[in-house]
């Protein structure tokens, strides 16, 4: 792991503090607290795409050529740095659930996605979840009736319910527990970041990420959702299947 570009810290997952900063002429330091400058915490490809854009002036052509991606990689690359930088706008998400989200719901799977999401729509489209820590993340779910919305998970497009199964399938593989791993501070394929952790699964199996790429690690909302379902215990870097639910595959 490259320790000047980490971010996050690779135990618990908390977002590092700059403590101190010492001048190398002479050996002295300066005590501080501050937290990282949101771009101090860009990912290295986001990084990259800001640089290549400043050195662009903006022209997204000559961005396009400079990286060789198309105009709509270059689009979505933009709109990510945008919101890692806390520049996009919010789109307000409507939860009324429709006639049409409703047929999407199956009252006797066993399924993680349609547990979910029956009881996210059973709860008038939007629910509030609590993470191992104690905070707190309002889901909601999107008109397509595939999707769910989370301003904590701010990616385009937004997850599929879909991604549960892929966890819980993970989980199933494990003998009902998974170490949840950490795509933060390391690539897929590298460290914390392999496909045996549920980050790892969900960037190669859900993502189509491939090893040495860069993944977007959402384990801290999704992990609070599958506890909020009744399918899985929210563990310090684990999440664990309910015998609950685990009796309902049997």
């Amino acid at each position: 792991m490259n320790s000047s570009n980490i971010r996050f810290c690779p135990v618990c997952g908390e977002r590092l503090r700059i403590k101190k900063l010492a001048c190398p002429g002479y050996q002295v330091e300066f005590p501080v607290d501050r937290q990282l400058s949101a771009y101090e915490q860009l990912t290295d490809e986001n990084a990259l795409f800001l640089q290549t854009f400043l050195l662009s002036r903006g022209n997204m052509k000559e961005v396009q050529e400079r990286l060789r991606i198309s105009y709509p990689t270059a689009k979505k690359r933009l709109d990510e740095l945008l919101t890692a930088l806390g520049l996009k706008e919010e789109q307000e998400i409507k939860t009324e659930v429709t006639m049409d989200m409703r047929k999407y719901m199956d009252g006797t799977s066993t399924k993680a996605s349609d547990i979910i999401r029956n009881k996210l729509y059973e709860n008038g489209g939007q629910a509030t979840v609590r993470s191992k820590r104690g905070k707190t993340y309002v889901i909601k779910a999107v008109q397509d009736g595939v999707s769910f919305y989370c301003k904590e998970l701010p990616i385009e497009p937004p997850y599929k319910f879909q991604v549960f199964d892929v966890m819980v399938d993970l989980m199933i593989e494990k003998g009902g527990r998974a170490l949840k791993g950490n795509g933060r501070n390391y690539r897929l394929g590298f460290g914390g970041c392999t496909e045996d952790t549920l980050v790892g699964a969900i960037g190669k199996r859900y993502a189509g990420k491939e090893n040495g790429d860069s993944v977007y690690d959402p384990v801290f909302v999704l992990a609070a959702v599958l506890e909020w379902a009744g399918v899985a215990r929210n563990g310090h870097g684990f999440l664990e299947l309910t015998p609950e639910y685990l009796q309902a595959l049997r």
